[in-house]
């Protein structure tokens, strides 16, 4: 059984290894395009499933990666949305749902890495849906990285 899972890995951006042994890379899709400027876009998770129904028993994970799609306004056709997804105007049942999940599948103590853009919603916003605050995280940038901890 891996150890880690990344529940909306897209095409695993910012993973060194994209293919890393201890990583069970999921995904709500799977596709390949060409972006409006020629770049190969591939969504390859190891397991197709939706991130609010996490398809793991209870505490199964040491590590989960939570990167949810953080756009509310976009085009269903644009870059944006091929590479990141879109979330729908009423996100906050979503990511709550999500971040659930997220725990549910954590072993106890272990760790969510949580990502967020906030060009569209506010981190403050999403802390206040999932209901508990971060340990420790960049709060500083537009692009926030938050670690919590399944006690």
């Amino acid at each position: 059984m891996k150890t880690i899972i990344d529940v909306c890995c897209g095409s695993k951006m910012f993973w060194y290894n994209r293919e890393h042994p201890e990583v069970e890379y999921m995904d709500i899709r799977h596709f390949e395009d060409t972006l409006c400027d020629g770049r190969k876009l591939i969504v390859k998770p190891d397991i197709v499933g939706d991130f609010k129904e996490i398809p793991f028993p209870d505490n199964t994970f040491k590590l989960a990666v939570f990167d949810p799609p953080h756009l509310v306004s976009a085009g269903n056709n644009s870059w944006l949305v091929k590479k990141y997804g879109k979330l729908p105007h009423d996100w906050q049942n979503e990511i709550k749902k999500g971040f659930d999940e997220c725990m549910r599948v954590l072993q106890p103590y272990g760790i969510l890495v949580f990502k967020w853009n906030q060009d569209q919603i506010k981190i403050k916003d999403v802390i206040n849906v999932i209901g508990r605050p971060p340990l420790f995280g960049d709060i500083r940038s537009k692009t926030i990285w938050a670690v919590f901890m399944k006690s």
